[in-house]
């Protein structure tokens, strides 16, 4: 008998499971967003005057986006795209706060402006893929400009005309779904990815992919989630010079906290 015929047979190398925190996506009741807007408005009241520096910011967000608009009508979408990229990474800040209440730590403004430092890498890989989005779709928009007007964009004051006019609903079609896709898919990548890196230490990728996750298993609910967003918004901006900003924004960031917490249980 051979004396290799008493050695095992080599098996092939199985990598050890993967050490990342276990989590799953939970199933949302269609009350889910209002609760997340109540835990919102609480935090705020908790701490008004650093939601108060927030909502300031955001609000000089929006007067810049209005200011492009009155003088620079066709860059308005890349500005809007620009402020949705912007925005989250911002409100990290107030996510920070609402962690910090939930775990019953001292709140202050020093320590929601430095909060992304732990997670430079993560944030930083994100940032990245949201600005080739919004390159993208600034690109794409201005290419949807370019084929329905020879001469460029209208000024604004001849904006609301070519909206309405009957004649240009192809221009106003495609305009709207290029922005409609984009804000779609920022706003799944998003959602709860940096909430989820702040809490988690979690990389950019897996968080994404959970943001994604959360947004397809529970679709209707987060569409609402997101009109809410939209409609509170808007709402805000037709107080006298979009003051109206000052609360609604930083409010909208403490709930979006809530909303990840309210969408992903770890299990680990």
């Amino acid at each position: 008998m051979s004396r290799f015929e008493d050695e095992p047979t080599p098996q092939p190398y199985v990598p050890p499971p993967a050490q990342e925190p276990a989590k799953e996506v939970k199933d949302l009741a269609w009350s889910a967003p209002f609760g997340w807007l109540r835990a919102g408005l609480a935090d705020f009241r908790t701490c008004p005057a650093l939601g108060l520096f927030y909502g300031f910011a955001f609000w000089l967000m929006a007067m810049v986006l209005g200011l492009v608009f009155q003088n620079k009508p066709a860059y308005t979408m890349t500005m809007a795209s620009g402020c949705l990229l912007v925005g989250p990474f911002f409100a990290m800040g107030l996510y920070e706060a609402s962690r910090r209440r939930e775990l019953k730590k001292a709140i202050n403004l020093a320590s929601s402006l430095v909060c992304w430092r732990g997670h430079l890498r993560s944030m930083g890989l994100l940032l990245g893929l949201l600005m080739v989005l919004e390159l993208l779709w600034g690109r794409l928009a201005m290419v949807v400009i370019a084929v329905f007007f020879d001469t460029g964009m209208p000024s604004s004051e001849d904006a609301l005309q070519v909206v309405l006019n009957p004649e240009n609903i192809d221009f106003v079609l495609a305009y709207a779904t290029v922005g409609a896709a984009f804000s779609a898919l920022v706003f799944s990548i998003s959602v709860v990815s940096i909430p989820m890196i702040l809490d988690r230490d979690t990389d950019a990728i897996s968080a994404a992919i959970a943001s994604i996750e959360v947004v397809v298993s529970n679709t209707g609910v987060m569409l609402l989630w997101g009109g809410m967003i939209a409609v509170l918004i808007g709402l805000s901006l037709w107080l006298p010079w979009g003051l109206g900003l000052l609360i609604v924004g930083p409010v909208l960031g403490h709930a979006s906290w809530h909303a990840y917490r309210g969408s992903v249980r770890w299990l680990t």
